[in-house]
């Protein structure tokens, strides 16, 4: 498997972020929140990420960007364990919530469980009261 991150493979589209934080469904699993959703339609060829860190939490561009850096690295490494579904695309958002800098160890290790998690179980809506 391609061990680059493309472009095509983050997600820049704002219809799609729109619609990610709109319909997706979510989870939290320290220091990231994930939201994830299955789109059937074939606008993306790939899976699609987002990286977010809050400027709210670290209030240096230089930190924000380290961590981005750490966390697209680790899913570059590790993008493999979704694998390639022809059916199947998903839009990623992995926002980071911690407001301490974390070591590369730590984001891939966090990284390596929240795709096997969202290969695992099955993705339900967000529910809307």
């Amino acid at each position: 498997m391609n061990s680059q991150l493309h472009k095509n493979e983050r997600l820049h589209s704002k219809k799609l972020i729109k619609e990610l934080f709109d319909k997706g469904s979510s989870f939290f699993l320290y220091p990231f929140k994930v939201m994830v959703l299955e789109i059937n339609f074939d606008v993306p060829e790939t899976n699609q990420v987002l990286f977010s860190v809050s400027k709210k939490k670290l209030k240096k561009a230089v930190d924000r960007n380290l961590i981005k850096r750490r966390m697209r690295e680790a899913y570059r490494l590790n993008k493999q364990i979704l694998g390639e579904m022809a059916q199947e695309k998903k839009i990623i958002g992995l926002i980071y919530v911690s407001s301490e800098i974390s070591t590369f160890q730590v984001i891939e290790t966090k990284i390596k469980k929240i795709l096997t998690t969202i290969k695992e179980r099955p993705l339900s809506a967000k529910s809307n009261p």
